[in-house]
């Protein structure tokens, strides 16, 4: 019975990992629940589940998050946080060997380079929760070699036919009404930018280890296929689903076996209807083009961009800028940083700085 560590325990991915887990006793030991601010959630989860560790990040601070993935008894760390604060607590559980089921994907993005070399350290392994990421897996599992290339998709979110002037207005509620997908408010925005595809291709090149121009994005409004898989006899690969987070989280927590699930949705290709594709309207969607850039450009480029995305959505969120700052904001912080290479987790840090100062400076 593996012992799991959830770091963001009350945000959705962590509240369905608990779900999926209550379905699957007594298959899975929960050792320690963290959470960033939600302590009455927290005690909820405590109360029923009992874990060896719990604490809020509010007032531990990152420290909480690494004891967390330390802890003795977690074999499997589900890393549910959001944005830059997962990092930590990421490279520590994988030099102690441990696998990550990785929620976060600014992890990667961050500092993709210093995760592998920690994986490869401490014997740990990376197992994404995506559902992009998880459908790659289930794709290539055992077929590594013959791997080309990759096709992600996209909702579109939900300004996905909306015209560029329109959409610079958008509201946080037209932000927030997400067509396919229930997630926290961040990374719903990001959605709607399509910076959280961005994210998602720079996660990809390192899972995988994929050159850029190998993962390409589509958007599929329906929310169905979520990777395709293209091999080098030029055979394709797709893993589809009704859109649920709890079947990847599932997969992550039990890779490459699979274990016999009622909660989650059974597929019916007729309930599904057609299946439609578009190309990403880059030049509408500026963030998701400006994160690809940011990737493609390497070293501290990608931790700029996701720095700057950051505080952008957060002043979104509060009300303090219009949605169309958002990709201005990461445009001019990248236009402002020179790129260097991510020698140590001082560089990264330093960059993160720097992106969020300059942020700052740009917005109200």
């Amino acid at each position: 019975m593996p012992g799991v560590a959830i770091l963001g325990s009350t945000g959705s991915i962590g509240t369905s990992a608990l779900a999926v887990m209550a379905r699957q006793r007594p298959r899975f030991d929960v050792v320690a629940l963290t959470a960033r601010v939600d302590a009455a959630a927290l005690a909820r989860q405590v109360a029923e589940w009992r874990p060896r560790f719990s604490g809020l990040v509010s007032e531990g601070g990152p420290q909480v998050l690494i004891e967390a993935a330390l802890h003795p008894d977690a074999d499997i760390v589900l890393n549910a946080v959001v944005g830059a604060a997962g990092l930590d607590a990421t490279l520590a559980a994988l030099r102690a060997g441990k696998r990550v089921a990785l929620a976060n994907k600014e992890t990667l993005v961050m500092a993709g380079a210093l995760v592998r070399e920690a994986c490869a350290e401490g014997g740990g392994e990376l197992i994404p929760v995506d559902s992009e990421h998880s459908a790659v897996l289930q794709c290539v599992t055992g077929r590594e070699a013959g791997l080309q290339r990759l096709i992600l998709t996209a909702s579109g979110g939900p300004f996905r036919t909306w015209e560029a002037d329109r959409m610079r207005r958008a509201t946080v509620a037209e932000a927030l009404n997400h067509p396919t997908w229930r997630m926290g408010n961040k990374v719903t925005v990001d959605s709607a930018t399509l910076a959280n595809k961005a994210l998602e291709v720079i996660e990809a090149h390192y899972l995988f280890g994929l050159r850029y121009d190998a993962v390409e994005v589509v958007v599929h409004p329906q929310s169905i296929v979520h990777a395709f898989a293209e091999f080098c006899d030029g055979s394709v690969i797709a893993q589809l689903s009704f859109p649920t987070m709890e079947l990847p989280i599932l997969y992550a927590l039990t890779h490459p076996e699979r274990l016999p699930d009622s909660g989650t949705p059974r597929f019916d290709p007729v309930a599904a209807g057609a299946l439609t594709f578009e190309p990403v309207r880059t030049e509408v969607f500026r963030a998701f083009r400006a994160g690809v850039e940011a990737g493609r450009a390497g070293g501290t480029a990608p931790t700029v961009f996701n720095a700057a995305n950051e505080v952008a959505v957060a002043a979104f969120l509060g009300g303090r800028v219009a949605f169309g700052r958002i990709a201005e904001t990461i445009e001019t912080v990248l236009a402002a940083h020179t790129s260097e290479a991510v020698r140590d987790l001082e560089t990264v840090r330093e960059a993160d700085r720097w992106a969020r100062l300059r942020a700052m400076e740009e917005l109200p």
